[in-house]
């Protein structure tokens, strides 16, 4: 008997020590983004359209992409209507904070001081660091490591992993900083600058894009995986992406809208 009572009092114990866990459970799933989003019927989905082939804007002035079409399908999952918000990237954590927008899927870097503001999702792609030389140093220049001299002139989009690539590993070289991805390229089209640093598949689209005018330096020298950002504080909207990520990869749509963007460049007719 007394072992009887023993139990029922540790069971007791545990019960009046667990409800209050499971009621900040309940409660914190009630908070989650992902409420939020079934309630209001819409994914908002923060980018910047201005990273090919992530997210651009096609003739009519629409926004695609690799990352546009990920977030249809999500919306899609989730039985709610996408709404695209485009945002400069330089505020595009602040605003991701502020809850301008639920979740954001800008081919955005997995960086560790990144990570102290938001959480990120599983990488969904890796990329790395490649350089569009101009096309007057053919033969001259084969390395990424043979830019790090004064008398190179690399542009590089202000903020980008590409901007903190060359202060990394080209300190030597000059360095010219633009948010504009398009001026950036102009410079070394214009032999303004010698070089452009940016991810693979952009420094590829590009390269299709103006063909003739560059030197393309296509094995990365930096290794680069990308993510969806997301709130801190938020594991229920965390676990849905990840497992919705695991799915789109396992059913074949993921690999359907990889080579899309990027095995095929039919997409370049529609950009502006």
């Amino acid at each position: 008997m007394k072992k009887l009572i023993g139990l029922a009092t540790l069971f007791l114990v545990l019960v009046s020590f667990g409800a209050p866990a499971l009621a900040q459970d309940a409660d914190m799933a009630k908070l989650s983004t992902l409420n939020s989003i079934l309630d209001n019927k819409k994914l908002r989905v923060g980018l910047e359209a201005g990273y090919m082939p992530f997210e651009m804007r096609n003739k009519k002035g629409d926004i695609i992409g690799f990352d546009v079409d990920l977030a249809t399908e999500m919306a899609k999952a989730m039985g709610v209507e996408l709404e695209l918000i485009n945002t400069a990237w330089d505020g595009i954590i602040p605003a991701l904070i502020t809850k301008k927008f639920d979740i954001l899927m800008s081919g955005m870097t997995i960086k560790a001081e990144r990570n102290l503001r938001v959480n990120f999702v599983d990488p969904y792609i890796v990329v790395g660091q490649t350089a569009l030389v101009h096309k007057k140093h053919a033969g001259t220049i084969t390395s990424y490591e043979q830019l790090n001299d004064p008398k190179y002139t690399i542009s590089v989009k202000l903020g980008t992993t590409g901007d903190f690539a060359v202060q990394k590993f080209m300190p030597k070289a000059t360095r010219v900083a633009f948010e504009d991805e398009q001026v950036c390229i102009q410079e070394v089209i214009q032999g303004k600058a010698d070089a452009h640093v940016y991810d693979m598949p952009q420094c590829a689209t590009y390269n299709a894009k103006f063909p003739g005018k560059f030197i393309f330096l296509d094995e990365p020298f930096t290794y680069e995986p990308l993510g969806w950002a997301v709130r801190k504080g938020d594991p229920d909207f965390l676990n849905w992406l990840n497992n919705f990520l695991r799915q789109i990869k396992g059913d074949g749509t993921y690999d359907a809208l990889y080579a899309k963007w990027f095995k095929s460049k039919d997409w370049l007719n529609d950009l502006q």
